[in-house]
């Protein structure tokens, strides 16, 4: 006959969790020697091991019990949902892991394909770089906000992307961060100003906030930009006295008349 210390060593848990065990049913009370000792059997090894395992795997204990009591068939399905639900966990600590590594290396972070292969696309353009990390910065509260937009707000950038002048405005504005000249940066927002009127005439003025953004996350965006890249609020201003507000969702500060 076996301790309790005994039993605990070779299942490989403590007396503790032996005791425990005992007070949540899971383990029937074996019998007392004439001091009062517990004294156990080797087929309580077994069992042990088996209560263990299943704890491990993160079976609640109450399902464990469930278990223990269980026929073959019914244990044996158990099993294999209890491996098919581990093998999912560790498809996702794989991916943890691979969002971890590039988190470590400071590059793409936990974004998807699609937005690393349109960022890179800015790159082949000659949008500068510092603008680059703010666009890849702004996408993590966005898309952790929203994962299922993902698709969606990545083509909606890929459309703009594709307009000339869009891609000027990043480059004037990458050459300003640099030189933050006023007089270069007014006529930026004079064009800006320009193209946004034309924008709004041609496709309608929901066509500049068609993003569904809401404002506190608009809110911590333009932070993002305006941490990073300071001729960007004096632009904004700017832009205001011409008759436009905002930055990641800009609109005319008059609405447009309908009549």
């Amino acid at each position: 006959m076996l301790t309790i210390g005994e039993v605990a060593a070779y299942a490989g848990v403590t007396i503790r969790t032996v005791r425990h065990y005992h007070a949540k049913g899971l383990l029937p009370e074996p019998m007392r020697d004439h001091s009062g000792y517990r004294r156990y059997d080797a087929a309580t090894v077994v069992e042990l091991i088996r209560i263990r395992t299943l704890a491990e795997a993160g079976v609640p204990l109450a399902r464990v019990r469930e278990l223990l009591r269980a026929g073959p068939e019914e244990f044996a399905a158990a099993i294999a949902e209890i491996d098919e639900q581990l093998r999912a966990e560790i498809r996702q600590r794989r991916c943890l892991r691979e969002r971890i590594a590039r988190l470590a290396a400071g590059d793409d972070l936990a974004l998807p394909a699609p937005l690393i292969e349109f960022l890179d696309h800015l790159r082949t353009l000659g949008v500068d770089e510092r603008i680059i990390r703010v666009e890849r910065d702004g996408w993590l509260p966005l898309l952790a906000r929203s994962p299922e937009r993902a698709a969606e707000l990545i083509a909606r950038k890929r459309k703009q992307i594709a307009d000339p002048q869009l891609v000027d405005f990043y480059r004037t504005l990458g050459q300003a961060l640099d030189r933050p000249d006023d007089h270069q940066l007014s006529r930026l927002a004079d064009r800006m100003a320009a193209y946004l009127a034309h924008l709004t005439t041609a496709q309608g003025a929901d066509s500049l906030d068609d993003t569904g953004i809401e404002p506190a996350m608009a809110q911590l965006l333009d932070t993002l930009a305006f941490d990073t890249w300071p001729p960007a609020r004096r632009l904004v201003e700017l832009l205001e006295q011409r008759g436009w507000t905002g930055w990641t969702k800009l609109r005319p500060l008059t609405p447009p008349d309908h009549r």
